[in-house]
């Protein structure tokens, strides 16, 4: 256990480090500490603290950084976010007042303004797809036998795709098709879509298209598109500002991460109920330091984490990606305002386009 000066010390060794990013030594915390205490003093507590290995020597300095455990021990019990300032908050909510179009559109700007207020990298994931409700089908020729399918969501998504139609099969037979998944699923989820047109549609289908597979494996691919997580990053290229990585291949192996959604699904915790992830802190952010990762392109980085909830329009999550030494106070703080004012504007936005 450590004493509360031992935790202050701690405390304000991580606030310098990560603020200046050089080595804190013991002047430097006596001029911070809310009470008088000798240099002397603080050494012996950087002594305890170093044998206890949350805080660390480098070779080229007498001052001290913090280690993985120094930073774990003090995201668990000692941080606490800070108010989000009235510029910060400012821009959010002036950002938020534009009108959007489209779901995805809102969750894809977030990502945006995060990335504009950190100045690392920021990923959005929209609510489930399990409330996301087919609109529409249609079917439009292109000639020579090709024709363009679209389906529409109630999201605004619009997931497309273009098949060649067998000799056998006729325009109208196409359009009895269409009218018959309109008749039969419009207004269902999609996960709903999925299952209802294998369990019942294929015998009302096969009336129209004797053998109908070549057009069932086309909208189960587009209702695949449809109801996979869909992925908005923003401020990639912050990366090369906190990767320190010397080695092109290592970037290149890092960006590769980061744009391949399975590898990026694994990133967030999402593929495996039972990651390994640490639990959510009181306040509701999930931080995992880049040591806890398998991954060892991720060692020098956090990733922060936190669902909203969208009422019964589902949940989404938001997410930072930045250096292992991020000023964690400001931006936890700033990802709980803001998961609250997106949970808001994705509830209005479903609510007005229900």
């Amino acid at each position: 256990m450590l004493t509360k000066r031992e935790m202050l010390v701690l405390k304000e060794i991580i606030r310098h480090y990560n603020e200046s990013g050089q080595p804190v030594g013991s002047k430097t915390i006596m001029g911070s500490l809310p009470m008088k205490v000798s240099s002397a003093t603080i050494r012996n507590d950087m002594a305890a603290l170093e044998s206890a290995g949350l805080i660390e020597k480098t070779h080229s300095s007498s001052g001290r950084v913090p280690s993985d455990a120094g930073y774990r021990y003090y995201l668990d019990h000692l941080l606490q976010p800070t108010m989000v300032d009235s510029d910060d908050l400012n821009m959010i909510q002036t950002i938020f007042r534009q009108k959007f179009y489209q779901g995805d559109e809102l969750v894809a700007q977030s990502a945006k303004i995060l990335s504009e207020l950190t100045h690392y990298t920021a990923i959005t994931l929209g609510p489930e797809v399990g409330v996301m409700r087919l609109e529409g089908f249609q079917l439009m020729p292109l000639g020579n036998r090709r024709v363009l399918a679209l389906l529409i969501t109630t999201s605004g998504q619009v997931v497309n795709k273009t098949f060649v139609i067998p000799d056998t099969v006729t325009g109208e037979q196409l359009e009895a098709v269409m009218r018959v998944i309109n008749d039969q699923l419009v207004g269902k989820p999609i996960a709903t879509v999925m299952n209802q047109l294998d369990s019942h549609l294929i015998p009302l289908i096969s009336q129209y298209i004797h053998s109908p597979d070549f057009f069932l494996d086309v909208v189960h691919g587009i209702l695949s598109e449809a109801s996979a997580d869909r992925f908005h990053i923003s401020g990639k290229m912050n990366i090369l500002d906190y990767a320190h990585m010397d080695d092109v291949n290592q970037l290149k192996s890092l960006y590769h991460l980061i744009d391949t959604d399975d590898q990026l699904a694994a990133l967030l915790g999402l593929n495996d109920p039972d990651d390994d992830t640490k639990p959510p802190t009181e306040h509701g952010v999930t931080v995992r330091l880049g040591h806890e990762f398998p991954n060892q392109l991720l060692a020098n980085m956090s990733l922060i984490r936190a669902t909203y909830h969208a009422g019964e329009y589902g949940d989404g999550m938001i997410a930072i990606l930045g250096p292992s030494s991020m000023p964690y106070s400001r931006v936890i703080g700033l990802l709980d305002l803001f998961r609250d004012e997106l949970a808001r504007r994705i509830a209005d936005y479903y609510r007005d386009h229900g």
